[in-house]
């Protein structure tokens, strides 16, 4: 149960805000050492439960970090860049469609397109 609970929690982590995937990440974490700990179902789920507060709490703080460095997140969301077939490149979603380097840039973290001083997701 313990393993479901836990691969069910990281399938969730593709939520959309950093509380979200805070909140999947800690119950999953903590459904894996809740059930390992005590070896029961009940275990798992207090773990879980624990998890996903702290990781709710740090989520939020993080979330929080991110709106006081690059303003307030859109209500749509940033928009995604295309990956280009050059691997660590892709097109930035904004007019005049530069080719931006990401190499030393995180999946789904925040770029500045430096044309147009506007932030997008990088893939």
């Amino acid at each position: 149960m313990a393993g479901f609970i836990a691969a069910f929690s990281c399938g969730l982590t593709a939520c959309d805000t950093p509380t979200g995937r805070g909140a999947a990440i800690g119950a999953g974490s903590g459904a894996v050492i809740g059930g390992l700990a005590t070896n029961r179902v009940g275990g798992a789920a207090a773990g879980a439960a624990a998890g996903a507060l702290v990781g709710t709490l740090i989520g939020a703080a993080v979330e929080q970090s991110n709106a006081e460095a690059y303003g307030e997140r859109p209500r749509e969301g940033y928009p995604l860049a295309t990956p280009t077939a050059r691997k660590g490149f892709v097109i930035s979603p904004y007019k005049p469609y530069y080719e931006i380097d990401v190499t030393a840039v995180p999946h789904h973290a925040l770029v500045r397109d430096p044309s147009c001083d506007r932030l997008f997701v990088n893939p």
